[in-house]
C-alpha cells in the first residue's frame, strides 16, 4: 500500500483562454535557436511568431552577457560555421560591436598574436594546442560582440524579416491536439492568451515546451561538467588596465596573495579583459557558482539562491579590487547581466541522438544541417575537426508539430557540454525555422520534410555543409 503523498495541492478552475493570434510558426524564446528559427522561417515565407520573456533578444549572447561567440573555426583556422552567424557579425562589425582575430592569424602559431589573446585571459577561447603540431598553440576563429548594439541589432533583423514579436511574454505550455502540438499559451502583462500555429519551434534552452507536449527527454547532468554549472556576470569599467598589468607583472608574489585573499573572501580572483574597441577600459567576470552537486537551472529556489550569492560576490570582488589593487581605484560595476549564465539542462530525445561516436566517425549526414568545429577534444579533434549534426537532432522522437532549436537538442551530456554554446544554436535555429517554413508550404509534418531540399535552402542561405548523396 503507497504512502499518502503530503504535498499539497489545489484544483485549478477551468476557463476560456482568448486565441489572440493565430500563425503559421510559433518560436517561443528569443535566445539565439530563437533568433536564428524566427528570422529564417520568417524569410523562408512563413508568418512567424516569436514569443520572448524579457525585454530583449539574444539570450545569453546579451542578457547573459556571454558576449562571445567562440569555435567559428577548427585549430586550422578553416572557419566551418557561417550562414546567419557570420550575417551576425557582419552587420555588428558595420556598427562597430564586433571583434575577431583579422582572417589572415586564423590558425596562426604567431607567438606575438598568441600572447594577445592569452594576455587578455580570454585564451580558452581564442586558443587551443594542436597535437598535429607538437602541441603548438594556434589562434581560433572567435567573435566577441557589445550586447547593447547585439539587442538592436536583431531588434531590426526580426522587424525586417516581419516577425510578429511579443516581448514581456512567457510561454508557459503548448496547445495539444492528441501527439501534436497546435500552439502554445503565454501568460503576459496583457494576462493568458494562445497563439495558435501549424509549427512550434522550442527555443526555451530548458525544453520548457517538448516537456509539456510529453516529448521524451534526458535530464541527466553531472556536476563536474561545466553544463551544470551556473553562471552570474559582472562588468566593471573605469580600470586602468595596464596600471593592473603593471602592478600583476613587476609585483607577483604580491598579487597572488591578494588574490588568495580574495577568495577566502568569496570573491573572483579571474576576470577578462573587454577587447571590443569601443570598450577599452572594462573587465568582464564570468563567475561560475559551483557546488559539489548540480544546479537545477528549473528549480526557482536554486535560481535565487544564484542570483543573490552571485550579486554579493560580485560586490565582494569589486570593492576588494579597488581598494587593494593598482588601476582600480576609480573602477565601478558597468552592469550585471539581467539573466544568469545557464549552461545545460534537459536534451530532447530526437530520431537521431548525438553520442560521444559521432566525434570520432567523420560522418556526413544525409540531413546534415551544420558542420562544427570539433576543437576540445584532444587527440579526437586533431583527427576529427569537426563533427556534422543532423537535422533529426531538432525533431522530437514521437510528438509532431514541433521541433527544438537551443542547447536542448537531441545529445547526450558528453557531447552537448561542447556544441551548446551561441553559434551553434543559432545554426539549429536557423535550419529550425527554414524547414518549419518548408513544413507549412508542404502542409507536411516537419519529420517529413525532404532532407535535400532542406540541404539546398540552407545552403542558398550561405550555410557551409557538405555534398549529400
Amino acid at each position: 500500500m503507497s504512502a499518502k503523498s503530503s504535498v499539497r495541492t489545489i484544483t485549478e478552475a477551468a476557463r476560456q483562454i482568448k486565441v489572440c493570434r493565430e500563425a503559421d510558426v510559433v518560436v517561443v524564446g528569443g535566445g539565439p535557436g530563437g533568433i536564428g528559427s524566427a528570422i529564417t522561417a520568417a524569410r523562408g515565407g512563413a508568418d512567424t511568431v516569436l514569443i520572448e520573456r524579457y525585454s530583449h533578444l539574444g539570450g545569453m549572447a546579451t542578457g547573459g552577457l556571454i558576449n562571445i561567440l567562440p569555435n567559428l573555426s577548427d585549430i586550422s583556422g578553416k572557419q566551418h560555421i557561417y550562414g546567419l552567424n557570420q550575417e551576425i557579425i557582419d552587420r555588428m562589425d558595420a556598427r562597430g560591436g564586433a571583434f575577431y582575430p583579422k582572417k589572415k592569424d586564423w590558425g596562426t602559431t604567431d607567438k606575438k598574436v598568441v600572447d594577445y589573446y592569452r594576455n587578455t585571459n580570454m585564451g580558452n577561447f581564442y586558443i587551443r594546442k594542436d597535437p598535429n603540431l607538437g602541441g603548438q598553440e594556434r589562434v581560433l576563429y572567435t567573435a566577441v560582440v557589445d550586447p547593447e548594439i547585439l539587442k538592436d541589432e536583431l531588434n531590426d533583423m526580426i522587424q525586417e524579416a516581419g516577425v510578429d514579436l511579443l516581448l514581456h511574454s512567457w510561454g508557459t505550455r503548448p496547445i495539444m491536439e492528441g501527439g501534436t502540438v497546435k500552439g502554445v499559451f503565454f501568460e503576459s502583462k496583457s494576462g493568458r492568451q494562445a497563439i495558435l500555429g501549424k509549427v512550434v519551434i522550442d527555443a526555451t534552452g530548458d525544453g520548457d515546451i517538448f516537456v509539456e507536449a510529453g516529448a521524451e527527454f534526458d535530464g541527466s547532468l553531472d556536476s563536474k561538467r561545466r553544463t551544470a554549472w551556473l553562471a552570474f556576470t559582472t562588468w566593471v569599467t573605469g580600470v586602468d588596465i595596464q596600471k593592473a598589468d603593471d602592478f600583476k607583472a613587476s609585483q607577483p608574489e604580491k598579487y597572488a596573495e591578494r588574490m588568495q585573499e580574495l577568495m577566502k573572501l568569496g570573491g573572483y580572483p579571474h576576470y577578462m579583459k573587454g577587447i571590443l574597441k569601443n570598450q577599452r577600459n572594462v573587465i568582464w567576470y564570468h563567475s561560475f557558482q559551483i557546488k559539489p552537486e548540480a544546479s537545477d537551472a528549473k528549480d526557482v529556489r536554486e535560481l535565487t539562491r544564484v542570483d543573490i550569492r552571485g550579486r554579493k560576490r560580485a560586490l565582494i570582488t569589486y570593492e576588494f579590487m579597488k581598494k587593494h589593487v593598482p588601476g582600480f581605484e576609480n573602477s565601478f560595476i558597468m552592469q550585471t547581466a539581467p539573466q544568469l549564465g545557464l549552461q545545460g539542462g534537459r536534451r530532447v530525445i530526437g530520431e537521431y541522438i548525438l553520442t560521444d561516436k559521432d566525434m570520432e566517425s567523420d560522418e556526413v549526414f544525409e540531413d546534415t544541417i551544420v558542420v562544427l568545429a570539433n576543437n576540445d577534444n584532444g587527440e579526437i579533434s586533431a583527427k576529427h575537426p569537426t563533427i556534422c549534426v543532423p537535422y533529426r537532432c531538432l525533431v522530437p522522437k514521437e510528438v509532431d508539430g514541433l521541433l527544438v532549436a537551443c542547447r536542448a537538442f537531441s545529445s547526450t551530456e558528453s557531447v552537448n557540454q561542447w556544441f551548446n554554446i551561441i553559434p551553434p544554436c543559432i545554426a539549429y535555429g536557423q535550419a529550425a525555422g527554414t524547414a518549419a517554413a518548408m513544413s507549412v508550404s508542404s502542409g507536411i509534418q516537419p519529420r517529413k520534410v525532404d532532407y535535400k531540399a532542406l540541404h539546398k535552402n540552407l545552403v542558398n542561405q550561405g550555410v557551409n555543409l557538405p555534398d549529400i548523396k
